[in-house]
């Protein structure tokens, strides 16, 4: 199969997209099969325990650790607020004065009371986690205990970066076209609760913008990482983001540098103006990977098989448009020209699967197959 190890980035007008809203721990799921979902709606919740802090009690009562269960006042299990005494020694003499106590440094329970080593560990109160639907469609599935699957019909665009997790708003296009570099000129307060669409590379100060005027997200074609660096104040490294508490979800479509969104997916955005989507930066180049995306949710009805066949991807095939992903041809957009089957030796003196690239100003090239990223449209 000539797709079978292409990578592929999806940029489509329509697409049936389905995700998994999933639990970190089993709980309880307040939606149900046939429901409405939209963005901000809770579909599961659960309760992640507490943190844990361990107090020296027989340090603090002056006691040999064996002793310290006889002077515990509160036992396990038992509910705790911050500053309660939990232990208290004996009185020397029987003088009130002359005993020591130990105080609860937070609230929650008693977790456990060690004879050995003297400490007793104290478990903070649970901590509440709600699993939003993230997108608006319907939930067409419910994992007892788990969560949920919600389907839509969308317009689908993959990033190559991002930082910060999910996020919607109304979409607002500020460049007149696709290679014009996204500057804190062109952000303003009409922007606030917007996601934000630029051209070409944005840069630090625009971003910087966008978060003072509470834009949800900003969506463009690249980004110096140096400024990528400032701006977070450390490196990414084994770039796995989404976690990111930055008020504002950065989705970058085509790489770092001065690159210009893809022509299409900025036609695609611009034709989408003032519509509502939904947005995701959480990026993972590791096993699993995981791309920022963009979905803009249409009208359809999720379970029209007959439609989601017709839009179904078919891999690589001539014609097909891909983004060359190596040097010396990095970044560049074509289409496949041709597709020979044998293997070809390369300038490495290996030998490799290749296709024929025509780029978008007529330039042909030879390429590895294993070069290049399919754009799946």
């Amino acid at each position: 199969m000539a797709h079978a190890y292409t990578p592929g980035l999806k940029v489509s007008k329509k697409l049936l997209v389905t995700k998994k809203r999933i639990l970190p721990l089993k709980g309880e799921v307040v939606a149900k099969v046939g429901d409405k979902a939209h963005p901000d709606m809770v579909v599961a919740r659960t309760y992640l325990p507490g943190d844990v802090e361990p107090i020296n009690v027989a340090n603090q009562l002056g006691l040999p650790p064996e002793d310290i269960e006889s002077c515990m006042l509160k036992k396990i299990g038992d509910p705790i607020s911050e500053g309660d005494v939990i232990a208290r020694s004996k009185p020397l003499f029987g003088i009130k004065w002359f005993s020591s106590e130990s105080k609860s440094t937070l609230e929650g329970t008693v977790e456990s009371i060690s004879s050995v080593t003297g400490q007793v560990l104290l478990r903070g109160k649970p901590i509440p986690v709600e699993v939003k639907a993230y997108l608006e469609g319907e939930i067409v599935e419910v994992f007892e205990q788990e969560g949920v699957a919600v389907c839509t019909w969308g317009s689908f665009i993959q990033g190559i970066f991002g930082i910060g997790g999910e996020t919607h708003g109304n979409i607002k296009v500020v460049v007149p076209d696709n290679t014009t570099t996204l500057e804190d000129k062109h952000i303003d307060e009409s922007c606030k609760g917007c996601i934000v669409i630029g051209g070409s590379r944005v840069t630090a100060d625009a971003l910087k913008k966008a978060i003072k005027v509470e834009a949800t997200g900003v969506v463009t074609g690249g980004f110096d990482d140096k400024d990528l660096r400032d701006f977070l104040g450390y490196d990414i490294g084994v770039a796995i983001t989404g976690s990111e508490d930055l008020g504002t979800t950065l989705v970058i479509t085509e790489g770092f540098g001065d690159i210009s969104m893809a022509q299409k997916t900025f036609e695609l955005l611009k034709s989408k103006d003032g519509e509502m989507a939904c947005i995701n930066g959480a990026t993972q180049i590791r096993a699993g990977v995981i791309r920022p995306e963009v979905v803009i949710p249409l009208e359809g009805d999720v379970h029209d098989k007959q439609a989601a066949e017709e839009v179904e991807q078919h891999g690589l095939v001539i014609g097909s448009p891909i983004r060359v992903i190596r040097h010396p041809y990095f970044g560049r957009l074509g289409q496949v020209s041709g597709l020979p089957s044998p293997l070809q030796v390369l300038e490495s003196e290996s030998k490799a699967r290749v296709l024929e690239v025509t780029f978008d100003a007529g330039e042909k090239a030879i390429v590895p197959r294993a070069n290049v990223e399919l754009i799946e449209s």
